[in-house]
């Protein structure tokens, strides 16, 4: 059985979800280091509820955080395993956040950093129905051993995938931007991909800024940018 999760929200603007944005955070943080990125995406998202579970595991690198699987950096499929092992649990709160407001599998985005990033575009294209969209900041699409060009989804249609990275990451080096993005459009998902001048292992407001518009038009969300629309 799946471990139960949960973390903190932000309702929809409207008051009325039409979709779901669910935040996947990082190894070593919890649920509470992505949601106010929520906060600042509600006036692009205005009926969209924003939840940033916490992942299942205590950090053992940081005991006051989170971790979606271990990460020694000893094993090279310990990434691999690490997100299959984590899938059912993701999976399970995503079907029932999803049943809760009565919405479908393509009101869904997922939003990730990171192991969440790693997380997000595991699930994400392994769901029986793809998410609307999927945005990876700082991470890197987890190939297994034995597919080194991926495994092709049997999802149509695919999930609307964004890519964000600093060009200066000293974690996950920009290199793995570049495979992720060969490797998707391989298995014929639609990938952008942005870069960010000078940033490390983050998000810079560019990044969020590419993000909220890129989840928007996956949506079909017109953005009003005039002093009474925002």
């Amino acid at each position: 059985m799946a471990a139960a999760i949960d973390g903190p929200r932000v309702q929809a603007k409207s008051g009325k979800p039409r979709q779901l944005v669910i935040f996947l955070h990082g190894y070593g943080a919890d649920g509470n280091d992505l949601i106010e990125i929520g906060r600042q995406w509600r006036s692009f998202l205005p009926d969209a509820d924003f939840v940033a579970p916490h992942a299942p595991e205590r950090c053992a690198m940081s005991p006051m955080g989170r971790q979606w699987f271990p990460l020694t950096m000893r094993d090279q499929t310990e990434r691999w395993r690490g997100c299959i092992a984590a899938r059912p649990t993701l999976d399970a709160f995503l079907d029932a956040e999803l049943e809760k407001r009565g919405l479908d599998e393509r009101a869904l985005a997922l939003v990730g950093f990171s192991q969440g990033t790693m997380m997000a575009l595991h699930t994400g294209l392994r769901r029986r129905v793809a998410p609307r969209a999927i945005v990876g900041y700082s991470g890197v699409l987890v190939l297994g051993p034995d597919q080194p060009g991926g495994e092709r989804p049997h999802q149509e249609p695919p999930p609307a995938v964004l890519l964000a990275h600093g060009e200066e990451d000293e974690m996950i080096p920009v290199e793995a931007l570049m495979m992720s993005a060969n490797a998707l459009a391989d298995m014929n998902v639609p990938t952008q991909w942005h870069l960010s001048a000078g940033l490390g292992h983050g998000i810079d407001n560019a990044g969020l800024i590419h993000g909220a518009l890129f989840l928007a038009q996956s949506f079909g969300v017109r953005v009003d940018f005039s002093p009474r629309g925002r």
